[in-house]
């Protein structure tokens, strides 16, 4: 399989050395003995949104718990979206308890919004310079940690034929079937489906795709094929809504939990290959910001990468890693192909198309998510 490379495809990224880094104020490569000692101390991780089906997040966190028993890992609310992790940390400014998150994982786009309200604090991992310049914040407030691509995840029990590209979705013969694993004004994956809609329809990212998208969602909408409702694995396997939008990750991590039960399809549309990166961040209030230095420092190691790989994910060092020839060829030949070429939008296209979702989808499309 031909693995299509994250440097490949973004703007003029001849090199992965980001030697600016350097000169930034934010820690950068700290002993990580010493914060290991320092975390411990501290005895607790708070994480937010990490459901443990997202990415093989169960995996990390029972591997970081493995690797360091005596940090308690505190998961707050799994499910959360992107925005609920920045209203955590706005509603627990000053307070040093449980409630209080140390660390975010957020769509690419929320990523300057968190720096801007003051919600980060700048850390540069030890493996900075592999994670490509067009993937981070230059003072290390935010960085790209994994990647995914928008699919098409099917029930194959309740769907016959198997949608293959975005505009299929349109047919009727997919009357009461389609949802979104989210609702797009707030949920990142949700609205990188809208973005997927308008690529689709030959838009350009930002502005453009979110006008092509939500219109694609409007028809959608109008002619009963859309389920406004946040799509999860238990919606999907009782038929609630037999296709999702979502991750191919989460696609996949479905189908093998499904186990057959029902038999599950993950469909990269033939009409939009598209990815999108989301990003880790120590917050600004973390009560713990020792362990939530060594939480940083275990996900961009080769171990915690790794453990993205074998949740279907594409980490952000996934370069420097096989040109270091250390990873196992077994875990790339397990990811989907995409039939088109892969597009990677910049973050101000993300950005420009994130706000016009936001402020048209009530207008445009007219579909209230209501969560399950």
């Amino acid at each position: 399989m031909k693995l299509t490379s994250w440097l490949a495809v973004t703007a003029g990224a001849a090199s992965l050395v980001a030697g600016m880094a350097h000169a930034q104020d934010a820690a950068m490569g700290a002993n990580v003995e010493e914060l290991a000692t320092a975390a411990e101390a501290e005895g607790m991780l708070t994480t937010i949104a990490l459901p443990h089906s997202w990415c093989n997040y169960g995996g990390v966190i029972e591997a970081f718990k493995a690797k360091y028993p005596n940090i308690e890992v505190n998961e707050l609310n799994p499910n959360a979206s992107s925005a609920d992790e920045l209203e955590a940390v706005r509603a627990n400014v000053g307070n040093t308890g449980p409630q209080a998150p140390d660390v975010l994982d957020i769509g690419l786009s929320f990523g300057p919004t968190a720096k801007d309200e003051g919600l980060t604090q700048p850390y540069m991992v030890s493996t900075w310079d592999e994670i490509p310049e067009t993937a981070k914040d230059a003072e290390g407030h935010w960085y790209g940690d994994y990647y995914g691509v928008i699919s098409m995840v099917v029930n194959t029990d309740l769907v016959d034929p198997v949608p293959t590209s975005l505009a299929d979705l349109l047919k009727p013969e997919y009357a009461g079937q389609v949802a979104l694993a989210g609702d797009p004004r707030t949920a990142n994956n949700a609205a990188m489906a809208v973005m997927a809609a308008g690529i689709a329809r030959g838009a350009e990212p930002g502005a453009a795709s979110a006008e092509a998208g939500l219109q694609f969602f409007a028809e959608l909408n109008a002619a009963g094929n859309f389920v406004p409702v946040d799509g999860s694995e238990g919606t999907l396997a009782q038929g609630t809504t037999p296709i999702l939008i979502d991750w191919d990750y989460n696609g996949m991590a479905t189908r093998d939990s499904l186990a057959g039960n029902p038999p599950v399809e993950v469909v990269v549309p033939s009409d939009a290959a598209l990815a999108g990166i989301y990003v880790q961040a120590v917050s600004a209030h973390a009560p713990q910001p020792n362990a939530a230095k060594l939480w940083m420092e275990f996900l961009y190691s080769d171990e915690g990468q790794l453990l993205w790989l074998e949740g279907y994910c594409r980490p952000i060092r996934l370069d420097a890693m096989i040109a270091a020839e250390t990873v196992p060829q077994e875990l790339l030949d397990q990811l989907p192909t995409s039939p088109a070429e892969t597009v990677f939008p910049t973050l101000e296209q993300q950005v420009a198309h994130g706000d016009a979702v936001r402020a048209g989808w009530d207008s445009v499309v007219g579909a209230d998510i209501a969560a399950e």
